[in-house]
Formats: C-alpha cells, sequence, structure tokens
C-alpha cells in the first residue's frame, strides 16, 4: 500500500552545460523515493551533451521528464518558468543542476505543509564549500525551530531568505498568483521571485531540517552568478534586483517586509561587496561608489535604523563622500565579524565620529551598543619557531567601552576550516594594560606541531572582568616578513611548513603542511603556479 504523500511534488532541475554535475542533482532529487512524481529535467540547449545525458536517463527513469530548450534563455529564471507550467503535481521545488537535495528533504517539506495547510514550506540550506566539504549554514536564524506563519508580514526577517530552492510551493498557488520568475538574462532572479511570492501573503510552514545543499566551486572554470563579483555588472544586477524587490512588497502594501529587503541588501550585499573592494582597480571602484551613492540616496532614514551597525555605517561613510575613501577600515568594519579599527575621532563635545573630516557619519550608537555586538579590534602576529611558535595579540580601546568592561583575559582556539568542530589548539593568555598605547596586550606560545595539516582559522573570545565576553576574529599584521612561508623543524612530523596569512576579510589565519610529502607538494604547486605565470 503506498504512502498518503506519495507522487505529490515535482522537482523542477535546470541546467546549462553543466554534464559533469546534471545527473547527480537528477538522481538526489529521485533518491528522495515515492514522494517525488516527476523531476522536470529543464535543459537551457546545451552544447556540452547534457541533454543526451538526460535523456539517457529518462530511457532508464520514467519519473524523468526532459525538457530541451531550443535558444539558451542567458538566465535561470526562463528554464524554472518553463518547469512550473510543465509540473503536474501538486507541490513543486527546484533545484540547479550543481547542487542535491539531501535525502529526506522533500519529504519533510511536504509532511509540514500538509499538515498544516500551508502554501510554501521553507527550511535550511547549507553551503558547502568544494572541494573540503565544508559546510556553512544560510540564514540559520530563520530556521532554529519549527514554526507555522500564518502570513509573511507576521515575520518580516523571512525577507531576508532570498532563495527560491529551499522552499516547496504549491503549484496552484503560484499559478493562481501568476507568480514567475523574470525571464531571459536576469541575475539574482529569486530576489525578486521570492518578493513575487511573500507579496501574495502565503502561510508558510518553517521546518529546522536540512533541505537543500548549495555547492559553493570557487574555482570553477565558469564561476556561479553569485560569485562573479568582479565585473561592477554583477553589482548593478544585484542591486536592480533589490529595487524590484522592494518595489513589489511596497507595492502589495507590505512596508515592513519591504524595509526588510532593504535591510538585507545593506547587511548581506553592502558588506559583502565592500569587504572586496581593495581586491577591485580603480575604476571599478569608482564605479561601484557612484551607483551605491545614487542606490542609497532612495533610501528612508528607518531603512538604515534596522540595519546592523556594521551595513548602517557602510553606507554612512558612502554617502558621506563622493569618492572611494578609506577602503580597508570599511573593509575591517565589514568583516563578519566587523571590526572597527583605529584612529577613534571624536567631535569637540565628545561625540564618536568616524573621522575628523567626516564628523556627520556620528558613532554614538556604539556607546550603548552590548559588548557582545561590539566591533572591536584585536591586531595578531604569529611568528613560528624552531620549538614553538608565539602569538601575540593587542586589543585597542574603544571609546572607553573596552576599558570599562575591564579586559581580564582571551581565549584562543585554532579551528579548522574544513571541520569547524575540529578544535586543533587551544590556550588563554592574560590581557594587561599597554603602557605605551590604548590598549592591552598578551602573548601566549603556539605549539605549531600539535595542529597537524590544513587551515586553520584563529577565533578569539575576550573576557571582562565585568562578566561580558566578545568573539571575534584577529586582524592580521603585516609587514616585517610576519606573513610568509617557513620551514620549522618538528619532531613529530620532521618539517612543517608554516605560512600565516590575511583571509580577504583581514583576519589572521594559518596554513600548515606537515612532513616531507606535504611540503614537496606545496613546493610543486608554487613552482607550477609560477611556470604558468611565465
Amino acid at each position: 500500500m503506498g504512502h498518503p504523500h506519495d507522487a505529490q511534488v515535482s522537482v523542477v532541475v535546470i541546467g546549462y552545460d553543466d554534464a559533469a554535475h546534471v545527473t547527480g542533482a537528477v538522481r538526489s532529487a529521485l533518491a528522495q523515493g515515492g514522494v517525488v512524481r516527476e523531476v522536470i529535467a529543464v535543459d537551457d540547449c546545451s552544447s556540452d551533451g547534457s541533454a543526451e545525458l538526460l535523456h539517457a536517463l529518462a530511457a532508464e527513469e520514467p519519473r524523468v521528464r526532459v525538457i530541451s530548450r531550443t535558444t539558451n534563455s542567458g538566465g535561470c529564471g526562463t528554464p524554472r518558468n518553463d518547469g512550473i507550467e510543465a509540473a503536474t503535481a501538486p507541490y513543486v521545488m527546484f533545484l540547479d543542476s550543481d547542487d542535491v537535495l539531501p535525502p529526506g528533504a522533500v519529504d519533510a517539506l511536504l509532511m509540514a505543509a500538509v499538515a498544516h495547510g500551508t502554501q510554501l514550506a521553507a527550511g535550511l540550506c547549507v553551503r558547502r564549500e568544494l572541494p573540503s566539504g565544508r559546510e556553512v549554514p544560510w540564514q540559520p536564524e530563520l530556521y532554529e525551530r519549527a514554526a507555522v506563519v500564518s502570513h509573511p508580514s507576521r515575520r518580516p526577517g523571512l525577507a531576508h531568505d532570498t532563495l527560491c530552492v529551499n522552499k516547496l510551493y504549491r503549484t496552484d498557488f503560484l499559478r493562481e498568483h501568476g507568480i514567475r520568475f523574470p525571464d531571459g538574462r536576469f541575475p539574482y532572479e529569486d530576489f525578486v521571485f521570492s518578493a513575487r511570492v511573500l507579496a501574495a501573503g502565503p502561510s508558510i510552514a518553517v521546518i529546522p531540517d536540512t533541505v537543500y545543499v548549495w555547492h559553493v566551486r570557487r574555482s570553477a572554470q565558469r564561476l556561479s552568478i553569485s560569485l562573479a563579483r568582479a565585473d561592477v555588472e554583477n553589482w548593478k544586477a544585484r542591486m536592480e534586483a533589490t529595487r524590484q524587490s522592494y518595489e513589489i512588497l511596497l507595492g502589495a502594501g507590505e512596508k515592513p517586509l519591504a524595509r526588510a529587503a532593504r535591510t538585507t541588501f545593506l547587511d548581506r550585499s553592502l558588506r559583502m561587496y565592500t569587504r572586496e573592494l581593495p581586491l577591485r582597480d580603480e575604476e571599478y571602484r569608482k564605479e561601484w561608489w557612484r551607483l551605491t551613492r545614487a542606490y542609497l540616496e532612495e533610501f528612508e532614514a528607518a531603512d538604515f535604523a534596522q540595519a546592523s551597525v556594521p551595513g548602517r555605517v557602510v553606507a554612512q561613510v558612502v554617502l558621506a563622500s563622493e569618492q572611494p575613501r578609506d577602503l580597508h577600515r570599511l573593509k575591517e568594519l565589514a568583516a563578519r565579524p566587523a571590526r572597527l579599527t583605529p584612529r577613534y575621532a571624536r567631535t569637540a563635545d565628545g561625540t564618536p565620529v568616524w573621522s575628523d573630516d567626516l564628523p556627520q557619519v556620528r558613532l554614538e550608537h556604539l556607546l550603548q551598543c552590548p559588548m557582545e555586538h561590539l566591533p572591536v579590534t584585536v591586531e595578531a602576529e604569529l611568528r613560528p619557531g624552531a620549538r614553538a611558535g608565539r602569538l601575540r595579540l593587542r586589543l585597542h580601546e574603544l571609546y572607553g567601552r573596552v576599558e570599562n568592561a575591564r579586559p581580564a583575559r582571551v581565549d584562543v582556539e585554532f579551528v579548522l576550516r574544513e571541520d569547524e568542530k575540529r578544535v586543533g589548539l587551544s590556550t588563554t593568555a592574560e590581557l594587561r594594560k599597554d603602557p605605551d598605547s590604548a590598549g592591552w596586550t598578551a602573548e601566549t606560545p603556539v605549539d605549531l606541531a600539535a595542529l597537524g595539516a590544513g587551515t586553520w582559522d584563529l577565533k578569539l573570545t575576550l573576557r571582562f572582568d565585568d562578566g561580558t565576553s566578545r568573539e571575534t576574529a584577529p586582524h592580521a599584521v603585516a609587514g616585517a616578513g610576519l606573513l610568509r612561508r617557513q620551514a620549522v623543524p618538528s619532531l613529530r612530523h620532521g618539517v612543517l611548513l608554516v605560512q600565516p596569512y590575511a583571509t580577504h576579510s583581514g583576519a589572521l589565519a594559518l596554513r600548515v603542511a606537515s612532513g616531507v610529502r606535504g611540503v614537496t607538494s606545496v613546493a610543486r604547486r608554487r613552482l607550477r603556479r609560477l611556470i604558468h605565470l611565465r
């Protein structure tokens, strides 16, 4: 006897020139079991044999239906729309050709939607970095516990999740309201689609289960839209998608949801692209700055008020200056966690401000900001040694807040990037007042041999005598050969190749290769890069 929920879902898989991954995506949908009535594979006029692979799979599996487009649409929206039109099941969801559905995902979403009679069910998406396999949850705060939301306006934070793929939709709901993706080449099409869904006012079942695995391939020959950010056109497309989302929600009378779309822009998009500004050339920076200023001038005071401190301050600096400025300081503030680096300026009446020449960017909110969110800066330098390395930390004052909390000690953890649950080394050091500066210092030995091979991130927890604490990442101090690769003798491994380096966000991290084999592998990769550059 069949399950009462069998054959209730159509999974729409879209792909273009992705023969290496598309069948894996389709098979992950088929593996969901009888709950999936059909997998509609829409090939967007591929030229790499993807269509042939899909047709071969369809010949083996009757649940697979292939739609082969005769012209390439230029984007993700049109093939997904084709899938909506072709779907025959009561519910539909979307899957990209280079991603997968984890086991039980569709069943978990469907059970929630049916049990509560909702038009939409949503669950957690994780971003899986490849080839390392490291997973980072997407908007995890929205999916901490199960809930039923009678209308999106009752939880405006749902507008922060702009993905379309971690959700299950009633097919007749999409058709009744004419909800479709933007056609043709329209990057960030899911921003607009998600806004159209929320504007229609569905009831939503939220579940804490992981329902989608977003594969992140940073070394891919053709980067995904979300990773191809080096061209300013990508930024223009992101702003346009956000602008349309805001107008859709505002036009539906959903001002809190519309405002949440702008908050998402400030807290996520603006911070992400600001972190990368120092990597771009002068022409990009000037155009980015001009475009961003023009867009931010459309915002209302309340839009900024709901954003986090880093997003709000970055926006204020951009609005206050006609030309790009303070890029490295802005990058640190936009990092996660945020760091506000010196110099800390004040007006004549003592009000904290961004700088002496931008006093209109006021920072008085930092005087009341809870310590766990205060953008404190800790500078770090790691000096490898023959027996043990030395980690030196400097905690900066921040408008009297740090001193008032009375710094006591700092807990240091070296966490393996590929597995955040693995702590290779932990230690605690006392924070002492620095007589030569308005700050505190700490120093601790580091047993590098205990770490082993891998990439290690440093996580700090500052402890204060007033009972508060602050988790942060240390800012890497450059210069004087601090960030260079060194060979260190090791009784356990023979030799370690150690390289402290600054991440894209400016934090200190550590690469370690152990043993002769590891050192040789690094040397070969470096040699290949040098040959390639020549």
